[in-house]
């Protein structure tokens, strides 16, 4: 251990913004599946992109559950 360095709880430490990470999540998905809206012949790419932003609605909606079960801040 350094000897120059502080002892801090882990509560302590600032954490990162829940809020912009969600609103990020959302914009992320609504930037997918507006790419669906392209010049592309496959449908490979579409279900790329509705896989990932359904994947991103999963996330979200287990962080909203875990957040009102109150099992995270």
């Amino acid at each position: 251990m350094a000897g120059n360095e502080p002892v801090t709880a882990p509560d302590q430490h600032k954490r990162s913004s829940g809020r912009a990470a969600r609103v990020g999540a959302v914009v992320t998905i609504v930037i997918l599946l507006a790419m669906l809206i392209g010049n592309h012949e496959g449908n490979i790419e579409n279900l790329w992109l509705v896989g990932l932003a359904a994947l991103l609605v999963a996330i979200l909606i287990g962080d909203w559950v875990l957040r009102k079960n109150g099992l995270r801040s």
